[in-house]
């Protein structure tokens, strides 16, 4: 190969390499202003990628091994200011769409979330975090694979998506807006598939 080829071609890698979605060490994803970690176990991240403004959420993308809950850790990257530049600061709105592949075996025929400011400790009407208790935005809960949802904040901060269903190997996604009106520089996600009763 030419020396002008050899160089295109160490271009080209350093550029794809770019682009693929990374993970720290640790298996620690950066995206926006944040860090997710699978590090609790049950499940792996396959990739975070997005800003984490409205236009540009933040998406993990995810693989659940198991139909137990699992607890995704999210950490604040960059400097934490409440009215700073989405993407630049931590600013407490986090706009997040968790892509979920079911790799657990069983059919969900729901699927919960939680969200904890300490860690096994359900968040509280004191801590600031919720799934926009203030209701700003209405249309940003959704999911591709469940018809329904509802979101409960006393005494805990949880919402859960029903009448659908994802078979196993299928992935299901979940939008929503989490905020945090006393911004903190870690709280923790519980996902919890659910699965029919025997």
């Amino acid at each position: 190969m030419t020396r002008p080829g050899l160089r295109c071609v160490q271009v080209f890698a350093a550029l794809l390499a770019a682009s693929c979605p990374r993970a720290e060490a640790g298996g620690i994803f950066e995206a926006g202003a944040y860090s997710f970690s699978d590090e609790r176990g049950g499940f792996r991240i396959l990739s975070a990628t997005g800003t984490g403004t409205r236009a540009d959420p933040i998406v993990v993308t995810e693989e659940l091994d198991t139909a137990d809950p699992v607890t995704l850790t999210i950490r604040a990257a960059r400097p934490i200011q409440p009215f700073g530049s989405s993407g630049n600061y931590a600013t407490g709105f986090l706009p997040l769409k968790i892509v979920a592949r079911n790799n657990s075996g069983d059919a969900w025929i729901e699927f919960g979330f939680e969200l904890q400011s300490i860690l096994n400790v359900p968040s509280d009407y004191g801590d600031g975090l919720s799934f926009d208790q203030a209701q700003r935005v209405d249309n940003m809960i959704k999911s591709d694979s469940f018809a329904e949802f509802k979101r409960d904040f006393e005494p805990y901060d949880r919402l859960l998506f029903s009448k659908g269903k994802v078979d196993p190997l299928e992935s299901a996604s979940f939008s929503f807006l989490v905020t945090d009106f006393s911004p903190k520089d870690r709280f923790y996600l519980v996902e919890e598939p659910r699965v029919p009763s025997t």
